[in-house]
């Protein structure tokens, strides 16, 4: 992260995803161009000269001209968080700095397998919106997994071909592929994982990706085909 500046970043629109996820769209002029997989760090400073930062990974497809998306999570006892959901509107401005990060990057010329838990589907979305820009969505498949179909971020895009949802805690007896509801199982992924150029994408909170990787090993895959990003409380 080191020489990256700060820029201004305006918000151009706010739209719901949750009960407690918005997604802030931010023009940022002079924008790096990120990779799929890549965050931003949003930062806050009071009239006294506190300041509060966090992390968030960036939704939007690279090449959105000077446009990113973010999607945030609401934390009752979160500073940003709140700020972000129960005060900020349409034109105010922000400090942000990215793009940042190397090691969770999709580039959009490689098999990948993505699995995200919750809030973790963000920075997969990138990869699946990079996908269908440039019509490689063969070389994808996205399983996310959420409490219920409520809990899904992105519902009127993330659905299709290349995408299964799993609902692992309250649906209608099954869910939307016939599956019964329920964690990830092995036979969730082991048709997915693909060969040794499959790339494993995991995106969620600890337990969720430690749970993931342990499936993946355990269907044969390779350790250093699974690459795990781990999201905690950023409030």
């Amino acid at each position: 992260m080191a020489g990256t500046p700060w820029r201004v970043a305006t918000v151009v629109d706010i739209v719901p995803e949750t009960a407690r996820a918005k997604t802030f769209r931010l023009a940022v002029p002079g924008r790096p161009r990120q990779l799929a997989g890549q965050h931003y760090v949003v930062r806050l400073t009071a009239p006294d000269g506190y300041t509060a930062a966090r992390s968030y990974s960036v939704a939007s497809a690279p090449d959105d001209g000077e446009m990113i998306e973010l999607t945030v999570e609401r934390f009752d006892d979160g500073e940003v968080s709140t700020f972000l959901h129960d005060e900020v509107v349409v034109g105010d401005e922000l400090e942000v700095r990215g793009p940042i990060g190397g090691w969770f990057v999709w580039r959009g010329d490689t098999p990948a397998l993505l699995v995200g838990g919750g809030s973790g589907v963000v920075p997969l979305m990138a990869m699946l919106r990079l996908g269908r820009a440039i019509g490689r969505t063969d070389l994808l498949r996205l399983v996310v997994s959420v409490r219920s179909p409520a809990d899904l971020y992105y519902s009127r895009e993330i659905l299709g071909p290349e995408t299964t949802v799993v609902v692992t805690r309250s649906a209608p007896g099954r869910d939307s592929g016939g599956r019964p509801v329920g964690r990830l199982r092995p036979d969730d992924l082991a048709p997915l994982v693909g060969g040794d150029d499959t790339t494993i994408y995991v995106c969620g909170s600890a337990g969720f990706c430690t749970a993931v990787g342990d499936l993946c090993v355990g269907l044969g895959v390779s350790p250093g085909r699974i690459r795990v990003e781990r999201f905690g409380p950023t409030g």
